[in-house]
């Protein structure tokens, strides 16, 4: 298996936005390569804002993510992505003799899923943070790849911001709102992901983002509406040594609340006890959820078509303590990201029980580290 950092390495040298076609572990990128000088999570700290929507220097990895279910007044569901990683090559400060000299590589992804169609399109760019190319700042805040953005509408206000992606094919251009108030993940936003000193990320989210603007594809463009989640992390090595990847739920519930589940998954199929979650009353009040809060099953898999790998696409999600009782399922299966690090992130609809009560909601899925029948080296998650 190939990792991320030299396929990033291999960008920053020649400076061009090749194709590069690898089968590549998003898990494997995090969890491993030199850490030596970085600064590392391994205590809670002061979160500031708006400093902190903006890049931490000294930190080998970070990411700003975007999720969201939009649809238009005749009911046209689309499920959007875009995300930016930032990865340092060198923790030291660095002394440029050129515009084009920097430390960091940019990644990006956008994706769309046109549900009632079935149509799943997803993009990627890579550019080194110089010469005006890629690149974050806290004030005004803007994330960027070329002209993919997530930026501040306002010049004196982080929020609302305004997210846009295009290809030839596809385009977004969505206004965010704040919406409900940051949480922090974790312990006061520290969020350990191993028992080894700084296997932890700094990770804030925003669970409920009022959305609106429009959507183009395939010559065609809708205005919409729906809402948005946006997840922010940063790290310099963030998983422990067995774990091969993870199950990341990000949940809307229909009564106001939202509930993240992240289930760090071991080569054996079983959950590391590290894995974590977040439930978010209406109010915004934060409830933090520990792995034996937690229940997960498979249900139901769907086979991807490249290389035989399986992802399961439809779970049972239980929080016994507040008799919380989900079904999540694909809106669609086919929403599987084949691009330089490959995984499935889509679309998902919730039914299921809250002490008796009928509750729905939507969100999405992301699943990393799911191996083809030739690489499989354990069984699925139980």
């Amino acid at each position: 298996m190939r990792r991320l950092l030299p396929a990033l390495l291999l960008l920053a040298c020649t400076g061009e936005t090749a194709e590069v076609r690898t089968s590549l572990s998003l898990g494997e990128a995090m969890a491993t390569g030199d850490t030596a000088g970085y600064l590392r999570a391994d205590t809670p700290r002061p979160f500031s804002f708006p400093a902190d929507h903006g890049p931490h220097p000294g930190f080998r990895i970070e990411w700003w993510y975007v999720t969201g279910n939009v649809e238009s007044e005749s009911g046209r569901r689309f499920g959007v992505q875009l995300t930016f990683f930032r990865s340092a090559q060198s923790p030291d400060p660095l002394e440029r003799t050129s515009a084009w000299e920097t430390n960091d590589i940019w990644m990006a992804h956008f994706a769309l899923g046109d549900v009632g169609r079935e149509r799943f399109l997803a993009f990627e760019r890579f550019a080194r943070g110089a010469a005006g190319l890629a690149g974050a700042q806290a004030e005004p805040f803007r994330v960027w790849l070329e002209d993919w953005s997530i930026q501040s509408v306002a010049a004196d206000s982080t929020f609302p911001v305004r997210m846009r992606a295009a290809t030839d094919s596809v385009a977004i251009d969505l206004i965010l709102d704040a919406g409900k108030p940051i949480v922090l993940q974790g312990d006061a936003g520290l969020s350990a992901k191993g028992p080894e000193p700084g296997n932890a990320s700094y990770y804030y989210s925003l669970t409920r983002m009022p959305a609106r603007g429009e959507v183009r594809v395939a010559g065609e463009s809708f205005a919409v509406s729906g809402e948005a989640w946006l997840d922010r992390e940063w790290s310099t090595s963030a998983l422990g040594r067995d774990v091969v990847g993870w199950d990341w739920f990000a949940i809307q519930l229909d009564d106001g609340r939202e509930l993240v589940v992240y289930q760090l998954r071991r080569a054996d199929g079983t959950a590391d006890p590290y894995s974590a979650g977040l439930l978010v009353d209406a109010d915004g009040e934060a409830t933090r959820l520990q792995s034996d809060d937690l229940a997960l099953q498979v249900v139901d898999t769907w086979t991807s078509p490249i290389d035989g790998t399986r992802y399961p696409v439809s779970w049972n999600v239980r929080v016994p303590r507040v008799d919380l009782d989900l079904r999540v399922t694909a809106a669609f299966r086919t929403q599987e990201l084949d691009l330089t690090v490959r995984y499935w992130e889509g679309a998902v609809d919730v039914t299921g029980t809250n002490r008796g009560e009928r509750v729905t909601g939507r969100g999405f899925l992301e699943m990393t580290g799911y191996a083809s029948p030739a690489d499989r080296s354990g069984p699925m998650p139980r």
